[in-house]
């Protein structure tokens, strides 16, 4: 089985509909594929349909933004939680709040140098769904500043711009408990990403496995070579789930469905331990 547990569609900073990207994933070949949305849910049911539709396993899922008290930003995949409950419910709901709060304060200190405005970002998204600073590059790119959504966070929407502001993001420990709450499986996405950023330190990853952290994503391309032998070590030591992803984004990004994957026995240990959720298509479950 070819298993991809973390992609994105237009719901959040995506560039395909939920449908669109379980053809995708049927023609990359793969058996099943989790929707991963920032900080939303909006697109389980298109997805859930078209992934009958094309024979793809579907496993729901969302990425959530978390930051520690270090300002350090870490992203949370909840897989098979309650779309519904309502602690996660309020606290999804302040975060994307807070990216368009965000996103407007950018924009304006944006305008004052390129020609984009908050209407142009907004074409970008869909109603509904969760902006960010991947619709700001959109635009960037429509205006012509720049040719890509890499090259407009490499050279104008970085963290360390002038044009960066931060925003309300989740404790993860306290985003790992809220997701064990709703019945869902917590999975640490990316976490040795350093080309992104600051990564935590020893002492969150305890905190989040006493918290009930169940898993990280090892083989992300992200990850550096130091950063995923610490990751196995820590997996072997915790007996964590591991996972493998391409944290696709359609044209938004180069990541490829499935150029790294999640083994049948990891899925089966994530399938094991949600309870707030069903997958579809998946055979036996």
């Amino acid at each position: 089985m070819r298993i991809d547990l973390h992609a994105h569609s237009h719901v959040s900073d995506g560039t395909e509909e939920p449908a669109v990207l379980m053809a995708a994933a049927a023609a990359a070949g793969l058996d099943v594929v989790a929707l991963t949305d920032h900080d939303q849910t909006a697109g389980w049911e298109e997805a859930s349909l078209a992934a009958l539709h094309w024979g793809v396993g579907l496993v729901p899922g969302m990425e959530i933004s978390c930051k520690t008290d270090h300002g350090v930003s870490v992203h949370l995949l909840s897989y098979l939680h309650d779309p519904e409950h309502p602690e996660l419910l309020e606290e999804i709901g302040k975060a994307r709040d807070a990216r368009i709060t965000r996103a407007r304060r950018m924009v304006d200190l944006l305008s004052e140098d390129f020609p984009v405005d908050w209407e142009m970002v907004n074409r970008h998204s869909i109603p509904g769904g969760t902006i960010g600073r991947p619709h700001i590059a959109d635009a960037l790119v429509t205006a012509g500043v720049v040719r890509t959504r890499t090259e407009a966070f490499a050279q104008v929407l970085t963290a360390r711009s002038k044009y960066y502001v931060g925003h309300y993001a989740v404790d993860p420990v306290s985003a790992v408990r809220l997701v064990r709450g709703a019945g869902g499986v917590p999975v640490f996405a990316h976490p040795m990403a350093a080309a992104r950023g600051r990564v935590v330190g020893v002492e969150t990853f305890e905190a989040m496995i006493e918290a009930g952290l169940l898993g990280v994503e090892i083989d992300h391309r992200d990850n550096t070579d130091e950063g995923k032998a610490f990751l196995r070590e820590l997996a072997t030591r915790h007996d964590l789930i591991v996972t493998g992803s391409s944290d696709y984004h359609g044209t938004g990004k180069p990541n490829q469905l499935g150029e790294n994957t999640t083994s049948p026995e990891m899925l089966e240990r994530i399938l094991a331990a949600g309870t707030g959720s069903a997958p579809v298509g998946i055979p036996g479950h």
